[in-house]
């Protein structure tokens, strides 16, 4: 992919949409797992702990970047990117996002990198599907993910609180990217790639598919709920 090209501009919005909708919860988990630390040593086990969720979340990106060039693989992970995008939507409702506690310093740092390495599977499986193999749109989605996660939380929150829409946003780019990744595989080549109208429009029926598919299917569930709770 060409720096600054277009796509690559478009590659870079959908990684910062990812790491928006996807890093709130990583950012509250890292809040919690700190909470019961003395004041002056909170600040301090985040930070350092981030220094090693950086460290484990750039070693997570890369393996996943090589692993999606193994035959298979893309679609794997694009079915996967449609469950994390479901899921999504999914639990808007009722989330009571009650992390692990740590109450020593050295604690706590490693229940923050443990936290983030753990939840950031569907950040860092997302990104490496926007990015197409583009080491350096895989570097800047690090680079982004990170301070949002640390220092973010109550930012994203507020964002998502008042333009809910970026939930829907988000989702739909996680279905989009994840439909890129699956006909993008290899092994589906005689199906997508030729440059036949049938070809051009089946890949356009798994897009629609799989961004309207994750939209209705979400919004039925979160709506499920609601009526669940009220009842």
């Amino acid at each position: 992919m060409e720096l600054f090209s277009a796509p690559w501009w478009s590659a870079l919005l959908a990684i910062i949409l990812i790491d928006l909708v996807l890093a709130g919860d990583n950012a509250i988990v890292i809040a919690l797992a700190a909470r019961s630390l003395p004041p002056q040593l909170r600040q301090k086990a985040i930070v350092w702990g981030t220094v090693g969720a950086i460290v484990v979340r750039s070693i997570m990106t890369i393996g996943v970047v090589w692993l999606l060039k193994i035959p298979g693989l893309m679609l794997v992970g694009g079915l996967g990117l449609v469950w994390i995008a479901y899921k999504l939507l999914a639990e808007q409702e009722g989330d009571e996002h009650d992390g692990p506690v740590a109450s020593t310093f050295w604690g706590a740092m490693k229940t923050i990198i443990v936290a983030d390495a753990l939840m950031g599977v569907d950040n860092v499986l997302g990104v490496a599907g926007a990015a197409h193999g583009s080491m350096d749109l895989v570097v800047i989605g690090l680079l982004i993910s990170v301070p949002i996660v640390v220092f973010g939380s109550s930012v994203v929150l507020k964002l998502v609180e008042r333009f809910p829409v970026i939930i829907q946003l988000g989702a739909a780019v996680l279905a989009f990217t994840a439909a890129k990744m699956i006909v993008n595989e290899p092994m589906l080549d005689a199906v997508f790639d030729p440059p036949e109208p049938l070809n051009i429009a089946a890949r356009w029926v798994v897009y629609a598919a799989a961004v309207l598919g994750v939209l209705s299917a979400g919004w039925w569930t979160s709506r499920r709920q609601q009526r669940a709770h009220a009842g």
